[in-house]
């Protein structure tokens, strides 16, 4: 019968008090379901074949805990690792445009062309979760992540050093494959290791750093192109992203829950055989016990487990199946996909606006994106309050439940930012106003994109749970796929429609999807009610 769901603070509890019987490599083998909650018993002390007998060390299972039972300190060394991360990811895929005049003139190729760079990477940042994060739900998130670090740091090395326009391209679109995971995994590694009323803060922290490494990208690249040349803007993310690496391969630790069950079976499992083949076949695992037992334990995943091959089908499906058959996926997608878009317009037009209207250098065009890093700052602080308010203003005092949807009040007062800033800057770049005008402008709009950022990946983590992070795949392939086709776009259109006319356009669709978190404020739960059968 199953043990007891008890749960116990020690690895093992004894248990002595029932005779022994004789077993031997003839006897049948019980295999039991294993649990965090299962509370494992030694076999008795008395019953060794003699003193002789060699003794087996019994395995440490206290690695083996449920990651959301984590100390506060593991929980906070994680999360601390995982935003350092995704800030260089983020910064790896912005830091490139700088560059491009250099790179335009040593590969002797049109400035639309360089910014290709740009585009390839996104595309390998779009693809690779589709299959890499999914495939994390079922071998582990520190593999994944570690495997494709390496890929990351190699290919920053291949960009740094190559002597071709298509090298760069390849480079690129690789190492955006590599960083990927630093950001798209980071939500399902915060559901793995908090509880959804622990959720807000370390998801604004990590939405705060994606946004925050896209500002930070061309500040820091603009200063290092002026000062010595495109490469070294390159060299410098290898040895930061080698540093990232090292400490995630000592300091990071599986934190999906499945994975480290199967490793704590294996571990008892490899305990039991060894100490079988020195003759000591009783395993008792019950106060309820009446005679010896030889036990193995398998967990639920383990005993359904699939090939690897229809793994790798159902991971690759699953993240497309969610977008395309998930209402609340695809909305919330096309939601994050414009937003985050605009941060990738913002690359081509502020350099273009401030040193066309205003006569700045390339390095001073560049120094606008502090704006960018301070609203970010400042949008990350809002997001680690607002829920606490929420709670206070509202659900402790109406009849307004706890529910994923509560997550989105914060986006329908700040999601309209993004328009009111848009439409800012598109009016105010002109020569005869202030340039801290627009640039204020551009801080709004960051910080409307940041609380849309949070809302998405709150929500999607909360109601998608184990399957967080084919979810949040999903709404990063449109974010990236869109967000690097725009970059090759922008300077055309902005000298077609004009600054403020560009500007108008993209604030009025903004406006238009400003009205997403509301229709899921009211409806929400009926579209939960009705999701995909790919989440279940």
């Amino acid at each position: 019968m199953p043990p007891p769901t008890v749960p116990t603070t020690t690895p093992f509890a004894f248990h002595n008090d029932i005779k022994c019987s004789v077993l031997d490599k003839e006897s049948s083998i019980t295999y039991l379901d294993l649990s965090f909650e299962t509370k494992l018993y030694l076999p008795p002390t008395e019953c060794p074949p003699g003193e002789a007998s060699p003794k087996v060390k019994a395995p440490r299972l206290d690695r083996y805990v449920r990651p959301s039972e984590w100390s506060p300190a593991r929980k906070n060394i994680m999360l601390c690792i995982a935003c350092v991360a995704t800030i260089f990811a983020s910064f790896a895929a912005s830091a490139y445009s700088p560059g491009a005049e250099q790179m335009a003139e040593e590969f002797h190729v049109s400035h639309v062309a360089v910014m290709v760079g740009i585009t390839s990477f996104n595309m390998g940042f779009a693809l690779a979760p589709m299959a890499l994060a999914p495939f994390s739900e079922v071998r582990g998130r520190k593999p994944v992540f570690l495997a494709s670090g390496i890929v990351f740091l190699v290919c920053n090395i291949c960009c740094a050093v190559t002597p071709t326009y298509a090298g760069m391209l390849i480079s690129r679109f690789f190492a955006g494959v590599g960083s990927s995971t630093f950001s798209t995994m980071v939500g399902g590694l915060v559901a793995d290791i908090y509880h959804a009323r622990d959720r807000n803060l370390p998801m604004a922290l990590f939405s705060g750093a994606a946004v925050f490494g896209v500002g930070l990208g061309p500040l820091l690249a603009g200063f290092i192109a002026q000062g010595t040349t495109w490469r070294w803007i390159f060299h410098v993310q290898t040895v930061v992203i080698g540093v990232v690496l090292a400490v995630m391969a000592v300091c990071f630790r599986e934190s999906r829950e499945d994975v480290i069950l199967r490793s704590k079976a294996r571990a008892l499992n490899h305990w039991y055989e060894s100490r079988e083949q020195v003759g000591l076949f009783d395993h008792y695992q019950s106060p309820s016990a009446t005679s010896p037992q030889r036990v193995r334990w398998k967990t639920q995943t383990s005993a359904v487990s699939a090939p690897l091959r229809e793994q790798v089908v159902a991971s690759l499906t699953r993240p497309f199946c969610l977008l395309f058959t998930d209402a609340v996926v695809f909305f919330f997608s096309l939601w994050a996909a414009f937003s985050w878009s605009v941060l990738y317009i913002c690359l081509s037009s502020i350099p273009l606006v401030f040193e066309q209207v205003h006569g700045f250098s390339p390095a001073q065009s560049n120094a606008v994106f502090a704006s960018s890093c301070i609203a970010c700052l400042v949008a990350t602080a809002l997001g680690t309050v607002q829920e606490d308010l929420t709670r206070k203003l509202l659900i402790l005092r109406t009849t307004i439940k706890d529910e994923p949807e509560t997550r989105l009040y914060g986006s329908c007062l700040q999601g309209p930012l993004l328009p009111i800033g848009l439409l800012m800057f598109g009016w105010t770049s002109s020569p005869s106003i202030h340039w801290i005008v627009p640039t204020i402008a551009i801080g709004v709009a960051t910080m409307g994109i940041l609380s849309i950022y949070l809302a998405v990946f709150n929500y999607l983590a909360d109601v998608y749970g184990t399957s967080a992070s084919s979810a949040i795949a999903a709404q990063s392939f449109c974010r990236n796929a869109l967000g690097g086709v725009f970059p090759l776009v922008t300077t055309q259109m902005y000298k077609a429609m004009t600054t403020g006319g560009a500007s108008s356009f993209l604030g009025g669709f903004a406006a238009l999807l400003s009205f997403v978190p509301w229709v899921l404020v009211f409806y929400g739960k009926r579209f939960r009610e009705r999701r995909s059968v790919c989440s279940k």
